[in-house]
């Protein structure tokens, strides 16, 4: 093997506790649980998903050169020609034995961050401006549940300087042994919203499961919360009662620990002057947005928390950018000029929403262009999801959005709550609304696309590229 052994194997017999069929590998350079991923080297783990069983791909994994795969006793015999074999009780109970054992051999510091927005695009921000300052390790995608989080752990290499762990939820409890196996030095929650209102009473409840992250911070560790969220009483005081030494905050507010001042968007993002711990910084952010300029000051704080020179992280700040489906911009090509396209389609609840609104009104639309918000349904928000929807139609007035197309029964309440005039079509599902928008565009137009993944906004956002010429990226 040319690369770095992640682990040797007979440290993996040891850890996952582990009967061994086959000869045992001289070591393993990766972790996969996905054949479509998996590279040479790798150990794979079978994991039972609600929708597979990762036995049925054991054969598949190591004809592709996995080095070894972790089984569980019921499959052993049948897998039993296929190759190396670990054999254990239960695959995702050693996934996380081996996450633990990851975890206990790591020195440098750690970052765990959860919140009701922005968790992912904060996580990838950290990633950048730590990888600056030394070997960094953070969450792949949006692993952040009860397997992505001790696969990321179980991936981490001994050498790592920093590891960034996004944790997310949906239900109360289930942060906590998540966090348990992170053990943080630094706990970030970037805000408390109405989401996931379908399993929980309201906001208070879910400020309480977004305060678990505190419980598995590292005696003496850092607490870093909104100051700007009407839970912030509620969240401070469950980071004093927990094994943190220190709690800061950040936002607009006057009190606020990292402090924003200005605001002004650039065509490659924001340009931002903030008081962070109070010391004057002026930076540029690759990333638009105000929910992003928030997001940076906690990055901040946990940047010089972790030992780095504040100006130095703030410079590292330019290099960040939005990620598909999370903000990111394109210009694509439509007659004579283009229109622009913002990428929001990952997700949405009514915060997130509020934001990429308020992102969408801070654009400038060319000659003759509007600004156009394409919408779909927001999930589990329970019985106030109608009335949630409706509530749009104040931050879209707001930030003077002169067209909106809507996909789901939801979102027809929304529209509904417009004038006529801003009005641009329904259709029950994403796919129902394409013939319409597509006829509607010209050049100069800001087109923004979000909803909740069930929406399916994400295939409109390639339907849209694909339809007209290749984009470029803004």
């Amino acid at each position: 093997m040319t690369q770095a052994l992640l682990w040797s194997g007979l440290d993996l017999v040891t850890q996952v506790q582990a009967r061994v069929r086959g000869s045992v590998p001289v070591g393993v350079t990766g972790i996969s649980i996905d054949t479509r991923t998996l590279q040479p080297g790798d150990l794979f783990i079978a994991i039972k998903g609600e929708a597979q069983d990762g036995h049925d791909h054991v054969a598949t994994a190591l004809d592709k050169g996995a080095a070894a795969a972790v089984v569980d006793e019921a499959h052993a015999d049948a897998l039993a020609a296929a190759g190396p074999l670990y054999i254990v009780h239960d695959t995702l109970r050693a996934m996380e034995a081996l996450g633990r054992a990851a975890r206990d051999r790591v020195a440098g510091r750690i970052i765990a961050v959860t919140g009701s927005v922005g968790k992912t695009s904060t996580k990838e921000a950290l990633r950048t401006v730590l990888s600056e300052a030394g070997a960094t390790h953070a969450s792949a995608a949006s692993y952040n549940n009860h397997w992505g989080v001790p696969l990321t752990l179980a991936r981490m290499a001994a050498a790592t300087r920093f590891g960034v762990f996004e944790i997310g939820m949906n239900h109360a409890g289930e942060i906590t042994p998540l966090v348990g196996m992170v053990r943080p030095h630094i706990a970030i929650v970037t805000t408390v919203a109405p989401v996931h209102l379908e399993f929980f009473s309201g906001v208070d409840a879910i400020a309480d499961a977004k305060a678990e992250i505190f419980t598995g911070l590292e005696p003496g560790g850092l607490a870093v919360i909104n100051r700007d969220d009407a839970t912030f009483e509620r969240m401070h005081a469950k980071a004093e009662a927990s094994p943190a030494r220190h709690v800061l905050s950040f936002g607009a507010h006057q009190q606020a620990d990292a402090r924003l001042d200005t605001l002004t968007p650039v065509s490659d993002g924001s340009l931002v002057r903030a008081t962070v711990l109070g010391q004057a910084v002026n930076f540029h952010l690759g990333a638009p947005g105000r929910h992003m300029a928030m997001n940076a000051l906690a990055i901040l704080i946990a940047a010089k928390a972790s030992g780095l020179d504040l100006e130095a992280a703030a410079a590292s700040l330019g290099h960040v950018a939005a990620g598909q489906g999370r903000g990111q911009q394109s210009r694509i090509p439509l007659g004579a000029g283009a229109f622009t396209l913002i990428d929001e389609s990952y997700n949405a609840n009514p915060a997130s929403m509020q934001a990429a609104l308020a992102l969408l009104g801070a654009t400038v639309p060319g000659p003759n262009g509007r600004r156009i918000a394409v919408l779909g349904d927001m999930r589990e928000l329970g019985p106030e999801a109608p009335a949630l929807h409706r509530d749009l139609a104040e931050p879209i007035h707001a930030n003077e959005v002169d067209l909106v197309f809507a996909a789901g029964g939801l979102m027809r309440d929304l529209l509904e709550a417009l004038p006529a005039t801003r009005r641009g079509g329904w259709g029950d599902r994403s796919d129902a609304i394409q013939a319409a928008l597509f006829d509607n565009l010209r050049a100069g137009d800001v087109v923004m696309v979000k909803g909740s993944n069930a929406s399916r906004m994400g295939p409109l956002v390639q339907a849209l590229k694909a339809h007209f010429t290749p984009s470029v990226a803004a």
